[in-house]
């Protein structure tokens, strides 16, 4: 991805994409990975409890919600008994209303349905983490 206006507005974060699909997370490190200052990734919602509890210092989260094991949701909810500060973006192919409810009621801040929009996600990002 070139480098836009877009990315510019973004000041430099850590970034931790919890992903199990490999294209889904190819997508998300190439819009990230131009203001990051470390990207993270978690293949599941176990895994991605722990790189969490050892990295104190990520900054975001892109939580895909639908895992084997433990979902997003469950995994947010962790999280959140341990860090009330991380920003948490749940992205997932769910795009129901309830959907939505649910992924804010487990402690995500923002949520974005796929095929996820690169400048949507960009502006979501930007709202949080403005240079």
């Amino acid at each position: 991805m070139k480098e836009d206006k877009d990315t510019l507005k973004i000041k430099p974060i850590k970034v931790l994409i919890a992903e199990d699909d490999e294209a889904s997370e190819y997508f998300l490190i190439t819009v990230v990975e131009l203001f990051s200052k470390q990207i993270l990734i978690a293949h599941t919602g176990e895994e991605t409890i722990e790189l969490c509890k050892k990295h104190p210092d990520i900054d975001l989260i892109l939580m895909d919600i639908k895992f084997n094991g433990i979902d997003g949701y469950a995994a947010t909810k962790e999280i959140r008994s341990f860090n009330k500060t991380i920003i948490i973006i749940a992205q997932t192919a769910y795009s129901f209303a309830d959907d939505k409810k649910k992924a804010f009621k487990s402690g995500c801040d923002d949520y974005v349905s796929k095929p996820i929009n690169k400048l949507l996600l960009l502006d979501k990002i930007r709202k949080f983490f403005p240079k």
